[in-house]
């Protein structure tokens, strides 16, 4: 049986996207296309009892809330031909993801089901209709399934033309804000979300959405904002998860790790479990301690064996640890559950390391293929596309992708730091610096953007900077990447060892030696005039004896 999620049974009725503060997703005219073959998710089949619930729960399910990505959206209770909930994936789903937390992908699938069943008799549901549409973007996320993203679309202004935004239904905005994220539409996600926050302050359930939005344009006081008071509106495991990750953006590790451990304390179900210890993972793996990441990914995955991201997670750790066909196994088992093109990336670039060059051109091809296709579907892939194009592909396609992003507002450390390597690539290392320098300064101790700007600066040949970053990039993970941990490790070999007594440039230049005195040019005393010749001494007068004796004569 295919529990793929089906199109909606009834198409959009007329656009009243006028009501609404923004035109950027005017439904489209015709109802959404079939799937091509290659989209079907894989989703395993459910069970013969899920099916049975799935059956029973169409017909009477319309209490509670649905949280997808983020956004909470209450189903009217006043609907006099609605039956109270049955127990079931449905209500698992709605009672989960009340208080903010995911729900499994088969309890995410039943309530599709529920919900397309359920608009297909009472099309003026608008309510419904937002719990459909936001569903789908999750449904999209998490099989990578970007077709999604256009139902979701069309669902969410069905819901607006029934009952307009500014006439009680925010959910659907808040849908579309989740839309827009999922797109890396981030001004429009951020539109949407101020819109809704601006008539319900109060209202938690946008705050993730204005999180997201706020990351991806690298505004990071708004994010930091935005977190705190998600946190004070609606404390618990979620906010306990954006919390950490917000101390992990800024390089706060012991923060991050604490209060990601205590979101994994506290977590009730499996699907929130999983995440979090799948954060653990995560913060294990940028520490560099490998043998902790795959210990976490684990847990996750024995928590809620379809959390597609940590088998990636743990594909990475053991690629790390030399593990190589284990971690071949994993990649190629999360790319099963949901083919991401990030997945692809690093799969290939495993491959390349080992030498498997038909293998890595393969999962490059398999990349651009699905780049191309999210595009169609309205997604904007040019982070990613810029960053394979610059390590493997036309650098300067990848500084002509990334500018244009860096001009729409997309301004991460993320961008920053793809932009500056591409620059860095494609021969221009002075007008790098500035964007890799950046990447650092605001994306936290990520190893990956130490390693950037330490080979830009190496570049320029300020040798004792590119010292510093790249020490740091292996000190931080000295794995991090299977192709750019070794060239780091190289690019220090030939840089050789800083003189004795550090660099040369974190030493104080020496003080400069004070002017000499011109010395004096040496002549010869003068000579004392000679002595004047004294006087002959007059002779002396006679004696008197002699004197008588000349009288005598």
């Amino acid at each position: 049986m295919d529990v793929t999620p089906q199109q909606p049974p009834a198409a959009p009725g007329p656009d009243h996207s006028s009501e609404t503060p923004d035109t950027a997703y005017a439904p489209p005219c015709e109802s959404p296309p079939a799937l091509p073959p290659d989209l079907v998710s894989l989703a395993e089949p459910p069970p013969a009892s899920l099916r049975t619930t799935l059956r029973r729960a169409a017909f009477g399910v319309v209490a509670g809330a649905v949280l997808v990505t983020g956004a909470v959206v209450a189903v009217p209770e006043e609907d006099k031909d609605a039956a109270p909930p049955v127990s079931g994936p449905v209500s698992r789903a709605m009672t989960a993801t009340a208080a903010g937390s995911p729900a499994s992908l088969s309890d995410l699938t039943a309530l599709i089901g529920d919900r397309q069943a359920w608009v297909g008799t009472h099309p003026s549901d608008a309510q419904s209709w937002a719990v459909l549409g936001s569903a789908y973007v999750e449904w999209g996320r998490r099989a990578a399934d970007a077709a999604y993203y256009t139902r979701a679309e069309q669902a969410l202004k069905r819901s607006l033309n029934v009952q307009p935004g500014d006439q009680g239904n925010e959910a659907a905005w808040v849908g579309l804000a989740s839309l827009a994220n999922a797109r890396h539409d981030y001004a429009s996600a951020k539109k949407w979300g101020e819109t809704v926050r601006r008539r319900q302050p109060k209202q938690w359930t946008v705050y993730p959405e204005l999180i997201d939005a706020y990351n991806g344009l690298g505004d990071l006081k708004s994010s930091t904002a935005a977190v705190e008071k998600y946190a004070a509106l609606r404390a618990g495991v979620p906010s306990l998860g954006r919390t950490a990750e917000m101390y992990r953006d800024r390089g706060w590790r012991e923060d991050a790790l604490a209060t990601a451990q205590d979101a994994a304390n506290r977590a009730k179900t499996p699907a929130e479990k999983a995440a979090c210890l799948s954060r653990l993972g995560d913060l294990a793996w940028e520490r560099g301690e490998a043998e902790e990441a795959v210990a976490q990914y684990g847990a996750a995955l024995r928590t809620d064996r379809a959390h597609h991201a940590s088998l990636a997670g743990r594909a990475r750790a053991l690629a790390a640890l030399g593990r190589t066909d284990e971690a071949q196994r994993d990649y190629q088992a999360a790319l099963a559950k949901s083919p991401r093109p990030e997945y692809m990336l690093e799969l290939g670039e495993l491959y390349e390391s080992l030498g498997l060059d038909g293998d890595s051109v393969s999962q490059y091809t398999r990349l651009r293929k699905a780049l191309s296709r999210a595009g169609t579907q309205g997604v904007d892939e040019a982070l990613l596309l810029g960053r394979f194009e610059a390590a493997h592909g036309d650098a300067d396609a990848a500084v002509e992708q990334l500018r244009a992003e860096w001009d729409l507002g997309h301004r991460s450390a993320a961008v920053a730091d793809a932009l500056g390597w591409a620059l860095h690539r494609s021969g221009d290392s002075d007008s790098a610096l500035e964007y890799a320098q950046k990447a650092v300064d605001t994306g936290g101790q990520n190893a990956s953007y130490a390693y950037h700007l330490g080979m830009v600066q190496r570049a320029l040949s300020d040798f004792g900077p590119a010292r510093r970053n790249l020490e740091d990039a292996l000190r931080t993970n000295p794995q991090f990447s299977p192709l750019d941990a070794p060239n780091a490790q190289e690019a220090l070999d030939t840089m050789g060892q800083p003189p004795a007594g550090g660099p040369q440039d974190m030493q104080p230049a020496p003080p400069p030696a004070p002017p000499q005195a011109p010395a004096p040019q040496r002549t010869d005393p003068p000579q004392a005039p000679a002595p004047s010749q004294a006087p002959a001494p007059s002779p002396a007068p006679p004696t008197q004896g002699a004197a008588g004796a000349a009288s005598g004569h």
